[in-house]
C-alpha cells in the first residue's frame, strides 16, 4: 500500500483520540481523580506515624502504590474501551495492596484500622460510581461522591490522633475538640463545592463532546472522514497540493429517462438507496473522496490498485440493485496528476479536485456502456498484472487524440 493510502488509515483515530483522548491521558486522570486518593492520604498517615525515612524502607509504600497503579490502568482502560465496571475496578487496589502485605505481615495486616479504610472507601466510591452509570440525573451522586472524597481526610486524621494517642477516640471526644469541629465542617464544605463544580464541568464536557459529534459528521458529509482526521491532525493537509491520484467515476445510465416516468420522491429513494448501497462497497477501501452529483459518483484514491478493486465491488452492488429497475451503470478510471485541496472564496470553501485528470475520468465514464468498467492506459500501466479485454480508442471532447481504453472483465458474482 503507498505510503499516502497507509497515513489515511492512520490519521482515522486521531479525530477520536481529540474528542474523547487517548488511553494514557484517561489512564493518568483516573489515577489523578479517583485511585490515587486514598493512597495519598494514606502514605502521608504512615510516614509520620513511622517517620519518613523509615517509611521509604517499607514494603508498605511500594505496595501501595503499585496497587493504585494496576487499578488505574485497569479503571482506565475499561473507561476508554467504551465499558466501565467502577464497582469492581475500585477494588483492585485494595485487594492487590491486601495481598501483598499480607505476605509481608500476616494477619497482623488487618490490626491497623487504615487498611479497612481503604476498603471501606473503595467500596462506597465504587458503589456510588456504578449507581452513576445507572441514572440520567447523576448531579447528586457526583456531589456525593466527592463528599465521600474528601472524609477521607477526616477519617485519616481522626486515625492518625488515636494511632498517636495509642488509644481510641470516640467521635464524640473527637467532635469535643472546636479545632475539629471546624476542619469537619470545611472538609465537607468543601467536598461540597468541588462536587458542584465537578457536576457543572462533566455537563459542559458532555456537551461539548455532543456538540463535537454533531459538526463531526457535518464535516464528514462534506469533507469526508479521511480527509477530516488528517485536516484535525494538520490543517495544512486542505492546503491545495499537486498529487498523483486515481479517479473512480460511476453514473447510472437510463436514469434520466426512468426519472420523467417516476416521482421526485421516488427519484430521490432510488439515489439514496443506490448510494448506501454503493457506500458498502467503498467503505473499507483507502479512498480519499467521494462526491455525489445527481446520479454520478466520484471517488480519489491514492492508489490505482484500489481503485479498481473498488470498481468491481462498486459494480456488482450497483448492477444488483439497478437491474430490477431496468437500469444499469457504467464505471471510468483514470490516474494522473491534479489540484487537490480547497477550493472556493473567501466565505464559502469546499474540499475538490481539479485538473485534466479529473475531466478525462469523467469522460471515460461518459463513455462506458452499461455494466461495463473501462479504464485508462495510464492507469493500466500501474496494474500490469491486471487481466484486461481488447482496448479501443475514443474520441474524446478537448482531445487532440483518440485515447485507448480497456474494458476491464468483471466475473460474474458467485
Amino acid at each position: 500500500m503507498p505510503p499516502d493510502s497507509q497515513s489515511l488509515k492512520r490519521s482515522a483515530p486521531l479525530l477520536e483520540q481529540q474528542i474523547h483522548g487517548t488511553r494514557r491521558r484517561v489512564v493518568i486522570h483516573e489515577w489523578l481523580t479517583n485511585t490515587f486518593h486514598f493512597p495519598i492520604a494514606n502514605i502521608i498517615l504512615e510516614s509520620l506515624l513511622e517517620g519518613p525515612l523509615e517509611y521509604l524502607g517499607e514494603v508498605d509504600l511500594y505496595a501501595i502504590l503499585s496497587a493504585s497503579l494496576v487499578q488505574a490502568w485497569l479503571l482506565g482502560s475499561w473507561q476508554f474501551e467504551g465499558r466501565p465496571k467502577p464497582l469492581i475496578g475500585n477494588l483492585i487496589g485494595p485487594a492487590i495492596y491486601t495481598l501483598i502485605e499480607l505476605s509481608a505481615e500476616g494477619l497482623s495486616f488487618f490490626d491497623n484500622p487504615y487498611h479497612w479504610a481503604y476498603w471501606g472507601f473503595s467500596l462506597l466510591i465504587g458503589c456510588i460510581q456504578q449507581w452513576r452509570l445507572a441514572v440520567t440525573r447523576e448531579t447528586a451522586l457526583i456531589l456525593l461522591e466527592n463528599v465521600v472524597r474528601t472524609s477521607i481526610l477526616i477519617v485519616t486524621y481522626w486515625m492518625l490522633e488515636s494511632l498517636q494517642a495509642r488509644e481510641a477516640i470516640t467521635p464524640a471526644v473527637f467532635f469535643s475538640d472546636g479545632s475539629h469541629e471546624f476542619l469537619v465542617i470545611v472538609v465537607l464544605f468543601l467536598g461540597l463545592l468541588i462536587g458542584i463544580a465537578n457536576a457543572t464541568s462533566q455537563a459542559y464536557l458532555a456537551q461539548l463532546r455532543r456538540t463535537a459529534h454533531q459538526l463531526r459528521g457535518f464535516s464528514e458529509w462534506l469533507l469526508g472522514k479521511e480527509i477530516l482526521s488528517r485536516a484535525v491532525a494538520n490543517p495544512q493537509e486542505l492546503a491545495l497540493k499537486r498529487r498523483e491520484r486515481a479517479l473512480l467515476f460511476l453514473d447510472i445510465r437510463g436514469f434520466t429517462a426512468w426519472s420523467e416516468r417516476h416521482s421526485p420522491e421516488a427519484v430521490v429513494s432510488l439515489l439514496n438507496n443506490g448510494f448506501a448501497r454503493a457506500e458498502a462497497a467503498w467503505r473499507d477501501s483507502g479512498y480519499i473522496k467521494v462526491k455525489f452529483t445527481g446520479d454520478e459518483i466520484m471517488l480519489v484514491f491514492a492508489a490505482p490498485g484500489e481503485a479498481l478493486d473498488t470498481a468491481i465491488r462498486l459494480h456488482h452492488a450497483m448492477e444488483a440493485f439497478l437491474t430490477p429497475h431496468g437500469l444499469s451503470s457504467g464505471i471510468g478510471l483514470h490516474a494522473g496528476l491534479l489540484v487537490e485541496g480547497l477550493l472556493g472564496s473567501a466565505e464559502i470553501k469546499g474540499y475538490d479536485v481539479i485538473g485534466d485528470t479529473v475531466n478525462t475520468a469523467k469522460r471515460i465514464c461518459d463513455q462506458a456502456a452499461g455494466g461495463e468498467i473501462l479504464i485508462s492506459e495510464a492507469l493500466r500501466a500501474q496494474l500490469p498484472q491486471r487481466s484486461t479485454g481488447t482496448p479501443r480508442k475514443l474520441n474524446m471532447k478537448g482531445k487532440a487524440e483518440p485515447m485507448r481504453v480497456y474494458p476491464v472483465s468483471v466475473r460474474p458474482r458467485d
